[in-house]
Formats: structure tokens, C-alpha cells, sequence
């Protein structure tokens, strides 16, 4: 993240306040919430971090002995972390009620979005993790099945023609865009057409799953519980989230600040950061506008979770994000513990290690901003 120091500056702020400045959960509990989030994804680099800072901030030794050692309303936060975790469309007001609801177990609305806001952060943040290969990854052939991956090693092609040609299609897009407006039917065909083709955006390597480590077990319930994929094969029951329904702006951002007060202008400032980060370069090329690129990343993010933009047109992410990106999006958002750094070499390959890193920091916070749309939203509709 050092490599955006912008960036890092918004995203340390962010972390720094929902883990240790005055907030409806004890210390503790924040980082036990943390390890919950992590080991969800396997994510050991995570997990070893917060159990050293749960331990320092006072948290019970033998709570860290799994799930069945913690507090009740701990272990009530289940559900919920693995459907924000792998299919946040699933959740629903009555969710929030069972958790709320008057009981010596139950949470205030206060605590429980501090609980969603950690809970979302660290889903992500266990993306990026796998994405830039901070985490080891695991390896069938080595007997401890680990083996530490090394990003830096980028390789740059003779060839630049496939930077060519994606710089060809933005301004070709960016043309027509100007000359023809598609219609609103259109569009909306065009995002159904994206989100079926998501589906068939699969690599060898995620067929590749390790069974969970008895240290990351003992933290979850259901470990064979993941994302599937929003719009499966002949299944037509799942409305869409029309983002012009509920939106971060609009509605998301005043319910998190009305109830956890000043998270909603950090974690607005670190979306806005992340969507607006440029240096108006595309590997060797300067004076480069990158919005629609970035925005195309973001945007097919938010569509594998089932989540559409009125006002964008899909036919966009099919022209600017080739396959091998596509799968490699896929993997870091659904599945990051599936990561591989073939996959991460594959897509874009003249582009700069820094151009890569800032790619996962916009599927990251795309990712955390859908967990928490679909759990503000849920929220919501209990509050009314």
C-alpha cells in the first residue's frame, strides 16, 4: 500500500479508528471480530496479527481455543460474517432482528454495525492480502504445503500490443460513448448479459481448495459455506440491487455515521480516494485518462455481487477487461485464498507492480463497499 501513499494515509485512518478509538465494542471484542472475518478466507497473516493484538488489549487467552470458548453474542455474529463473507444478497432484515432483539445475548445497533464495519473491512482486506501475495501460498507439492510468493518479480513483454490495444478500445469507447446513447433497455440487458457471463469466468486453479487448518477452523462455523455465484444457471429468484435504490451516498453513509459517528467520513473519504486515484499513467504511457478503466474495475466487481448501475452501460467491462482479468478479479473477490501468482503474472503483463497493487486496492474497497450495501440496507428495512 506504501506504493499509494495517498491511499494508505486514508486507509490507516479508517483502521486505526474502528480498532482502537472510542467506539460502541470493547477492544477485545474488535479483534476477535477481526480473526472471525479473516479465517473465513484462511487468511493466517491476518488471523496471527489480530491474536497477538487481541491478547495485548486484555482479550481472554482461552477464548483464542475456537468458538465454543467465546461469549454467546460472539458466536451469534456467525451467520451473518459468512453470508457478508461469501453471498451478502442473502441477507435480510430478520438477520438483523435475531441479533437485536431483547435477550441478555443481544446487540445494541450501535455495536452491530461497529461488528459490519470490521467485519466487511477484514473480508476485504483478506483480498488484498491474497492479492498481493502477502499471504503464503499454498503449495501441494511442499510437504508444509506453504511456500511465500514474491510479486515483485513482474515480467514486461517484447510486445506492447496488447497495452496498445487496450488503450485503443478507451478511446474508441470513449468516442461512441459521445455520438450514441444506448438506451435503458439496452443497458439493462447489457449488465444481464455481463453478470450470466461472470458465471463461465472460472480458472483451473479455483477448482484447487486445501481444507481449512485446524488454527483457522476452530474460528468458523460451516467452513464449506462460500460464494456461489449471484446469478446461477437457471435461477431467475434473486432481484437485482438497483444501486439507485440504496446507495453508499445517499443512504449507507448517514446510517453508519447516525449510529458510529465519524466512520461513515473515513470510510467515505477511503472510497472516494480509491475511485479517484490516478497518476494518468498506463505502463509506459503518460497523459492517460484512467476513469473508465477504473470505474469498469469497480463496477464488475459490484455486478458479481448482483449489485447494478442504472447509468452504466456493461457493454464497457467486456471491452476493457480481458479474461485472464476477469478470472483474476473473480478469484481476489470471491475466493482470494485461491490466488495463485500465475494468476496475478497472467493479466496486463507490461503494466508496473505499483498499477497491479493499485488494481487490488480498488477490488478491495468495490468488495467492502458491497458487503456493507447489502448489510446497511438489511438494517434499514429493520428500522422501518
Amino acid at each position: 500500500m506504501s506504493l499509494h501513499t495517498q491511499y494508505l494515509e486514508s486507509f490507516l485512518r479508517s483502521q486505526f479508528y474502528m480498532l482502537r478509538m472510542d467506539g460502541p465494542l470493547p477492544l477485545p471484542y474488535r479483534h476477535y471480530i477481526a480473526i472471525m472475518a479473516a479465517a473465513r478466507h484462511q487468511c493466517s497473516y491476518l488471523i496471527n496479527m489480530h491474536v497477538d493484538e487481541f491478547l495485548k488489549t486484555g482479550g481472554m487467552a482461552e477464548w483464542l481455543n475456537g468458538l465454543e470458548y467465546v461469549p454467546q453474542r460472539l458466536k451469534n455474529l456467525n451467520e451473518i460474517n459468512k453470508l457478508l463473507a461469501h453471498r451478502p444478497w442473502l441477507i435480510t432484515k430478520e438477520h438483523i432482528q435475531k441479533l437485536v432483539k431483547t435477550g441478555e445475548n443481544n446487540w445494541s445497533l450501535p455495536e452491530l454495525v461497529h461488528a459490519v464495519v470490521l467485519l466487511t473491512h477484514y473480508h476485504a482486506l483478506a483480498s488484498f492480502v491474497f492479492g498481493s501475495g502477502i499471504n503464503p501460498e499454498r503449495d501441494p507439492d511442499i510437504s508444509n504445503g506453504f511456500r511465500l510468493i514474491s510479486v515483485n518479480n513482474f515480467c514486461i513483454v517484447d510486445s506492447l500490443s496488447e497495452l496498445e490495444a487496450l488503450m485503443e478500445r478507451m478511446k474508441r469507447l470513449q468516442e461512441e460513448r459521445e455520438d450514441d446513447e444506448a438506451s435503458q433497455e439496452e443497458m439493462t440487458t447489457r449488465f444481464e448479459k455481463e453478470k450470466k457471463e461472470s458465471l463461465f469466468v472460472v480458472s483451473g486453479d479455483t477448482f484447487h481448495s486445501f481444507p481449512h487448518s485446524a488454527d483457522v477452523s476452530r474460528y468458523i462455523e460451516d467452513p464449506g459455506f462460500g460464494y456461489e455465484d449471484f446469478a446461477r444457471r437457471g435461477e431467475e429468484h434473486l432481484p437485482t440491487f438497483r444501486a439507485q435504490d440504496y446507495t453508499w451516498e445517499n443512504h449507507g453513509f448517514s446510517l453508519v455515521n447516525r449510529l458510529y459517528s465519524d466512520i461513515g467520513h473515513l470510510l467515505d473519504e477511503k472510497f472516494r480516494m480509491v475511485y479517484s486515484l490516478t497518476y494518468n499513467t498506463m505502463a509506459t504511457h503518460e497523459d492517460v485518462d484512467t476513469t473508465m478503466l477504473r470505474r469498469a474495475l469497480f463496477n464488475y466487481v459490484h455486478c458479481m455481487f448482483g449489485i447494478r448501475y442504472d447509468d452504466y452501460d456493461y457493454g464497457e467491462v467486456n471491452q476493457l477487461l480481458e479474461r485472464s482479468l476477469k478470472v483474476y478479479i473473480k478469484t481476489v473477490t470471491c475466493y482470494p485464498e485461491r490466488t495463485t501468482k500465475r494468476m496475478y503474472d497472467s493479466y496486463w503483463r507490461q503494466f508496473k507492480h505499483s498499477e497491479k497493487v493499485h488494481v487490488n486496492l480498488l477490488l478491495m474497497e468495490a468488495r467492502m463497499q458491497a458487503e456493507l450495501l447489502y448489510a446497511l440496507r438489511a438494517i434499514t428495512r429493520h428500522l422501518t
